[in-house]
């Protein structure tokens, strides 16, 4: 069983920077990509950034050039750097793992860009 335990997240205002960690413990396969997804009320859960064990990473257009993903794979923990924050950057953000069909999610943080 693979458990993650998310923290950074928080309110901010516009314009402002969080950076959300995700830890990861467990029976963990040495090659897993390791990403962060967000979901508003009402919508989809959708992929913010995802970074490979090999440090390739994959971004959403929202978000290019303004978050960076990355990892310590020797504490197996993702980080995702989030700045120039907009309001709709607001959203429950989850840490997923994954590695072929065996995925894993946790439980969520709350970000929350407002003035």
């Amino acid at each position: 069983q693979v458990q993650l335990v998310e923290s950074g997240g928080g309110l901010v205002q516009p314009g402002g920077s969080l950076r959300l960690s995700c830890a990861a413990s467990g029976s963990i396969f040495m090659l897993y990509v390791h990403g962060w997804y967000r979901q508003t009320p009402g919508n989809q859960r959708e992929m913010v950034a995802e970074i490979t064990s090999g440090g390739n990473t994959n971004y959403a257009d929202s978000v290019k050039d303004r978050f960076t993903i990355s990892r310590d794979n020797a504490k197996n923990t993702a980080y995702l750097q989030m700045n120039s924050l907009k309001p709709e950057d607001t959203a429950v953000y989850y840490c997923k793992l994954y590695w072929g069909s065996r995925s894993y999610w946790g439980q969520g943080t709350q970000v929350t860009v407002s003035s």
